[in-house]
């Protein structure tokens, strides 16, 4: 995966969905095209970029999803202070991919990802559209929604095997 071209997606209709963590710095390029498409150039809710901090910090882990062996998904996630607290923020699809259901393996991923390691808890900001997508996934929300980048989001959670 020598590049960061994020236009072409899979044709078939029965694809064969995968999510792994980001094994080199290719693939890392991948990841945030993915994610710089999905939010400045499609969303608009960065400037430029999305990427702070928490990219470059070791104990996070950067996830591509693919379809067919083609990137078209990101999600990152990280131990927050509280011991066993996880968070899993910036998860995208293309939207060329968004007809295979990349979305729920992504998420699928970041939980079993986060509870393999010691995790209890993952939360996440989710956008007020996709509620309804990740309490059908067991996410659970948390008080009420606030703005986050000019945007409402609401705060989920979900328990994580270990």
């Amino acid at each position: 995966m020598a590049t960061t071209d994020v236009q072409a997606s899979p044709s078939s209709r029965s694809a064969e969905l995968t999510c792994r963590l980001v094994a080199d710095r290719d693939e890392m390029a991948l990841h945030h095209a993915i994610r710089r498409q999905v939010f400045v150039a499609e969303q608009h809710l960065f400037a430029a970029d999305d990427r702070d901090e928490r990219d470059t910090d070791p104990a996070t882990r950067h996830v591509l999803g693919l379809v067919d062996g083609v990137a078209g998904g990101a999600v990152r996630l990280y131990p927050l202070a509280e011991p066993g607290l996880w968070k899993g923020d910036r998860l995208a699809v293309l939207a060329a991919f968004r007809r295979h259901g990349l979305g729920a393996p992504l998420v699928r991923f970041a939980v079993r990802t986060a509870g393999a390691v010691g995790g209890h808890t993952m939360i996440a900001y989710i956008q007020l559209p996709n509620v309804a997508f990740f309490a059908w996934l067991g996410w659970h929300p948390v008080g009420e929604p606030a703005p986050y980048v000019g945007v409402m989001h609401q705060q989920m959670a979900i328990p994580l095997d270990r």
